[in-house]
């Protein structure tokens, strides 16, 4: 359960120049006001879960007491090491002990989403063609006691899932997807989540340049689910200008590109070597605004790059709110609660607005996971650490915890393959 945020915004009068102080990013209009309502999660991780010993963690899942993590992997050990589990780029673990669970599917590809299924299922997307032998391209549901495909779920998409968002009977799938016979809806399609079946009322049209392809790339839901955030290669959703972010109405049978656009993310912003640098991004629990963050080498103030933003929803807002700089490290995952926007990648600083790849002034240490205040845009002070990677890609909240997957076996100044939990402080 998520507790709210009080809603009370006060809107600057327009300014001519970017804000940057030292010890935290600013940036325009409007500023929210008003105290967070609960504490970050405990910086020590909990001693009991489970280790994976190789490779890499994309995405959790939780269904009921169970969290599912999916990746690249092979070997999954028990928090006291003595025991070895073989499980291929799928693994689960009960929550409340971390005792990891009997489901073992085997998936012949990279799992990169996943999403809670009806009844006691996972929904599981990524680069694969067979699960347990079967072929299941890109995207399955698998019951959560036998590991076995859901009979009659069969979902015509072809090409790699990325991300994975579902509101109610209805599955949203990005990526570098497509279904046979239909030229529309490239990169984002939607589906009946009980049989896989496209929904043909959801027809969006995104166009990418020239040079790109067309690629969604993260999907997120505000909680009362009338909401989706898209990321990707795009510049145009359904003909009108929109820079690798959209936002839209899924109330109604069909969905509704809403006013909401931001100029902030230029194509061409940061580095060539990305397709796009929009990584990830999460709405906070009222709805209220969005966090997004992202990679792109390169960091200055004002650019998008290497930051986690947070806009508010409201369709007038075009200019950020704040922005945390990380001087130029990528992130990759974000999660916004009530208390804490956290954030997980490759960073080594926050607030680091006056560094590129240097520790610039008024920044401060956050290695490979931090969190930021909500209201101010400013680290907090939690800073539980871990060895960086690659980076963290993967978070849930459950409850007042905090779940993370890395391709990394530090966390807290412990030892925690890949998997780590931070219980309610």
């Amino acid at each position: 359960m998520r507790r709210n945020i009080p809603a009370q915004l006060t809107v600057l009068a327009a300014i001519g120049a970017l804000l940057a102080a030292p010890t935290g990013p600013a940036y325009a209009e409007p500023v929210p006001t008003g105290p967070v309502n609960a504490d970050p999660v405990s910086a020590d991780p909990v001693d009991w879960t489970p280790h994976i010993t190789d490779g890499e963690v994309w995405a959790l899942a939780q269904v009921g007491d169970t969290v599912v993590v999916g990746g690249h992997f092979t070997t999954v050990t028990s928090a006291d090491g003595k025991t070895t589990y073989k499980r291929k780029n799928l693994m689960a673990f009960r929550l409340a002990d971390g005792a990891v669970v009997d489901f073992a599917p085997k998936v012949d590809g990279t799992v990169h989403a996943l999403a809670t299924g009806p009844a006691d299922t996972v929904i599981v997307g990524g680069d694969f063609g067979k699960v347990n032998d079967i072929i299941q391209r890109t995207v399955t549901r698998l019951d959560l006691t036998t590991g076995d495909v859901v009979p009659g779920f069969t979902a015509p998409v072809k090409g790699e899932v990325f991300t994975l968002a579902r509101s109610g009977s209805r599955l949203y799938i990005g990526g570098r997807v497509y279904v046979d016979g239909r030229s529309g809806s490239r990169g984002l399609v939607r589906l009946d989540v009980g049989t896989g079946a496209v929904d043909k009322t959801f027809d969006v049209e995104l166009t990418a340049s020239d040079d790109r392809p067309v690629k969604v790339q993260d999907l997120t839901i505000s909680a009362d689910g009338a909401h989706m955030m898209a990321l990707g290669t795009f510049t145009e959703v359904n003909g009108h200008a929109r820079s690798q972010v959209a936002m839209f109405d899924i109330v109604g049978p069909a969905p509704v590109l809403t006013g909401w656009r931001t100029d902030f993310y230029g194509a061409d912003a940061c580095s060539d070597e990305f397709n796009t640098y929009l990584r990830a991004a999460d709405f906070d629990p009222t709805g209220t605004y969005v966090v997004v963050v992202t990679s792109g080498h390169t960091s200055r103030i004002g650019l998008p790059c290497d930051t986690a933003t947070r806009f508010e929803t409201d369709p007038a807002t075009r200019r950020p709110t704040w922005i945390n700089y990380t001087g130029g490290n990528s992130l990759y995952a974000v999660e916004v609660t009530d208390a804490a926007v956290y954030v997980g990648g490759h960073l080594q600083w926050l607030d680091n607005p006056y560094g590129n790849k240097t520790k610039g002034a008024g920044a401060v240490n956050r290695k490979g996971i931090g969190a930021i205040d909500p209201t101010t845009g400013q680290a907090l002070p939690w800073n539980p650490g871990r060895t960086r990677g690659e980076g963290l890609r993967a978070f849930l909240v459950s409850g007042h915890s905090l779940v993370v997957g890395s391709d990394t076996d530090q966390l807290g100044h412990e030892y925690h393959g890949r998997i780590g939990l931070f219980p309610e402080r």
